[in-house]
């Protein structure tokens, strides 16, 4: 366990290491069963985090506002468009002053070759630890979160184990690349066979896909890349099927919205969740567009974990404030 992971960003996981990872997944498990014994733990009383949002959200405002509140915290709501964000205020700004009024800085950022960068920014002028809610590269808290779920249904060793990371077609907007190149980076450090599944056009980026695949080398387990939808399913324990757009082949909606169209069929049904091991689960972060992405029979049939997965969101973050925004 590492015990000194004050003040530290949290951007990507990369930065981290196993370790630092695993200390924080055991802070969150401590949490989750605490909060389930409605035993006290307000490890952050006094505590202010400032939330940036740049892009609208349902769990991660919620879980965020919920996480500091139960560390007996405060968590300060920032929209971008409502503040002077919008007109003007600069990165430097944001990290040099924010950092003086609060505790922590937490970004949700995800604009194409902007969003990480601007993060990073914020954190070179900041005095306190800057969170990544998500940007247009990286989903950290949601890809721990996953891990987590992952490792309550098949043991903390996951060597062996068959993760399929899989485009699916949604028709509602070209979502980030943040959740599958998070899910191919930290999968592969923990020794799982990885597959990552996608139509021709919707590549991610080749240096994410580079690390994974010296993150495998060193984790011990594999990575392949098909786009031949089925096959990603057959006999895979974890299934994680969702959109994401194809910003590699272009950045027109229009052109986009046209290339998606081809792959109406890359829906997750009964039928390809068969074709996955008995005991497999079926993950998504949502929001889902059901009956497009996945049917309502699989989201909500036994093998769909989607909502401990987002409960695990809290706990991740709680563990993440908790163990770098401490005195």
């Amino acid at each position: 366990m590492q015990t000194d992971l004050r003040n530290r960003d949290l951007i990507t996981t990369q930065e981290w290491t196993r370790d630092e990872i695993d200390t924080l997944l055991d802070v969150a498990w401590d949490l989750k069963r605490k909060r389930a014994l409605g035993e006290p733990h307000a490890y952050l009383r006094d505590k202010v985090l400032a939330m940036l949002f740049f892009f609208s959200s349902t769990r991660t405002r919620v879980s965020f506002e919920a996480g500091m509140a139960q560390l007996g915290g405060h968590a300060q709501f920032i929209d971008s468009e409502s503040t002077q964000i919008s007109h003007g205020d600069t990165a430097k700004e944001i990290g040099e002053i924010i950092g003086r009024y609060c505790d922590g800085i937490a970004i949700r950022q995800c604009d194409w070759k902007f969003g990480n960068q601007y993060i990073r920014d914020v954190a070179a002028a900041s005095r306190v630890p800057v969170l990544n809610m998500q940007d247009d590269i990286y989903h950290p808290f949601q890809i721990l979160a996953d891990l987590m779920t992952i490792q309550e249904r098949f043991g903390r060793d996951l060597r062996g184990r068959t993760i399929n990371v899989s485009y699916a077609y949604a028709s509602s907007y070209q979502k980030p690349l943040s959740v599958p190149q998070d899910l191919i980076l930290m999968m592969t450090r923990y020794g799982m066979n990885v597959r990552l599944t996608h139509p021709p056009e919707f590549a991610l980026m080749p240096d994410i896909v580079e690390q994974a695949r010296e993150n495998s080398k060193r984790g011990g387990g594999s990575f392949e890349i098909g786009d031949d939808f089925d096959a990603g399913f057959q006999d895979a324990d974890i299934v994680y099927p969702k959109s994401w757009g194809c910003w590699m082949t272009t950045e027109d909606k229009d052109e986009s919205k046209q290339i998606g169209g081809k792959y109406t069929d890359w829906i997750t049904d009964s039928r390809r969740m068969a074709m996955a091991k008995q005991d497999a689960i079926y993950m998504h972060c949502l929001p889902a567009d059901r009956n497009i992405e996945v049917t309502d029979e699989v989201i909500e049939g036994h093998q769909s974990v989607v909502y401990d997965e987002a409960e695990n969101r809290l706990h991740v973050q709680k563990a993440a404030m908790a163990l770098t925004m401490r005195s």
